[in-house]
């Protein structure tokens, strides 16, 4: 449950501040981007801080590195990218609805190539390093450590990044369902999903390697 109401309350900051941004500053990309990712990365932390003594991956890839790492049993691991997943659709289906859009629309958005691709390797592999790192903070502030870092990082990927750091399979499948700022053609979804992997592939090698016990 705590996967779900995550994943769906990111999805629907996401995707409502894309649609609130594309309102308030028509004809400004950039200050589009600017909305966007600052609430997106102040949500993130809330809901880390939140949710994080329950649970608080929000991420497909978060989850499987953790089962590859020891940390979940393959059930568990399932449930909860199916958990992420659904409450990723959810998040988009709220966010169009409360902005006066249909349920479901479909993005039209193009994003891909070369560069775009591998923006969403360097985003996924850094998303991992810092949530790695920061889970591993001693003491009882940690779970608020790992919610300013992570939203920290992702408000920052948005810029650094050349696809503004999806970074997540679950937000990339529901990004699909709504046709605004934040959209993502069906046609490209896949490719960012594969480069997600890799990123995530990537990071379980560094992060066995700086991080060599399987214990948080």
């Amino acid at each position: 449950m705590a996967e779900l109401l995550g994943t769906g309350l990111l999805v629907t900051a996401v995707i409502g501040s894309g649609i609130a941004a594309s309102r308030l500053s028509p004809g400004d990309v950039g200050l589009q981007l600017l909305e966007n990712s600052a609430a997106t990365g102040a949500a993130l932390v809330a809901l880390v801080v939140a949710l994080g003594p329950v649970s608080a991956s929000f991420n497909p890839v978060v989850t499987l590195v953790d089962r590859a790492r020891g940390a979940l049993d393959t059930r568990t691991a399932l449930a909860l990218v199916a958990a992420q997943v659904v409450g990723g659709v959810l998040g988009a289906v709220v966010a169009n609805l409360m902005f006066g859009l249909p349920a479901v629309t479909l993005a039209t958005k193009d994003r891909g190539g070369p560069g775009q691709l591998l923006g969403e390797v360097v985003a996924t592999l850094g998303l991992l390093l810092v949530i790695a790192g920061a889970s591993r903070s001693a003491g009882s502030g940690r779970t608020l450590t790992t919610g300013i870092a992570v939203g920290g990082y992702i408000a920052g990927a948005y810029w650094f990044t050349s696809s503004t750091s999806f970074a997540n399979p679950a937000v990339t499948v529901a990004r699909m369902l709504s046709d605004t700022f934040a959209g993502i053609a069906p046609r490209c979804a896949p490719a960012f999903v594969g480069m997600q992997l890799l990123g995530g592939l990537l990071a379980f090698g560094l992060i066995t390697y700086l991080h060599p016990k399987t214990d948080r």
